[in-house]
């Protein structure tokens, strides 16, 4: 057999460079995902939507408040103005990301606030809302981006709920209930979607430094004033202050890296707990009775009643 020429070895060495490059590019583009990450103004969603667009990914930031963003487009992020309770927002969001990129691989399901207050002293128009925003907003938002999906035979959901979605507090009736069911309703989604190679995943919070108090307590205070939960009230805010202290344990960026490795996993788990006190309390709630819950929970209120 005759020996390959120089020609023959250029042509060889420069074919096997083009087959490692074009390797290495449908690699760097399986790596690189297009994801969709809502209540990016702020908090959770902010810090995770940084720390995605600097590990590579194309992300777009979705919030009511868009000029709050502009850090995320000065990184190379995208933003959308978006509230999740109008339904015309929603299909502008999907159809705007479909025509631009041509797939949405990661939906963050973030956007999320708490009405707290005594279940008799909340309005309906209120608890509505609540889960307007907690869960129908989100519902929609996902049932547009799932045909996508489908069609990809892959994407991943993260649906952000809250160690709220396992335990309860007084005066949280109203937002305990909508993201207790948002954890059903993940679960739910989870064994439809699995057939479409679609991951669904939950991500349960604890105590995080961001605007969540602030956001409840006021309107607490407002409704309860002057009423029959008055100093229960008052007992809860307290409470509130003492869990939501800033230490390095409740940055929002511990549950932007927890997002970012499930995002890596090739097989995600279904519940991740983070942040200050999760693990903790959710170890409690599986094992005490509800009595003993109930009385752990009420002994913290009265405490700091008298």
């Amino acid at each position: 057999m005759k020996p390959a020429g120089p020609e023959q070895i250029q042509d060889t060495y420069e074919h096997d460079c083009i087959d490692l490059c074009i390797s290495s590019l449908k690699k760097y583009k399986q790596m690189k995902k297009v994801i969709l990450i809502t209540g990016a103004s702020a908090g959770i969603g902010k810090a995770t939507a940084l720390r995605l667009i600097n590990e590579g990914h194309i992300v777009y930031g979705a919030a009511r408040r868009i000029e709050k963003m502009h850090d995320l487009a000065d990184v190379g992020g995208y933003r959308i103005k978006l509230d999740i309770t109008e339904e015309d927002d929603i299909e502008s969001a999907v159809k705007q990301i479909i025509d631009e990129q041509g797939r949405i691989d990661v939906l963050v399901n973030n956007a999320g606030y708490s009405v707290y207050g005594a279940i008799e002293d909340v309005s309906i128009e209120d608890a509505r809302r609540q889960f307007d925003v907690n869960l129908f907003g989100l519902g929609s938002l996902t049932q547009k981006i799932l045909p996508f999906m489908r069609k990809q035979r892959s994407g991943h959901i993260i649906n952000i709920t809250s160690i709220g979605g396992k335990i309860y507090i007084a005066l949280g009736g109203w937002y305990h209930a909508s993201k207790h069911a948002l954890e059903g309703w993940s679960d739910c989604l989870r064994l439809e979607t699995k057939q479409f190679g679609i991951k669904v995943s939950i991500v349960e919070p604890g105590a995080i430094e961001t605007e969540f108090s602030d956001v409840m307590n006021q309107p607490m205070v407002d409704r309860s004033r002057g009423g029959a939960y008055e100093h229960l009230s008052n007992a809860i805010i307290e409470a509130n202050k003492g869990a939501y202290d800033g230490s390095p344990s409740t940055s929002p960026d511990v549950i932007a890296k927890t997002i970012s490795n499930a995002i890596k996993s090739k097989s995600p788990k279904t519940r991740y707990a983070a942040g200050k006190m999760a693990k903790p309390i959710l170890f409690m709630r599986r094992w005490l009775s509800d009595k003993m819950f109930d009385k752990m929970i009420m002994m913290q209120v009265d405490r700091l009643r008298r």
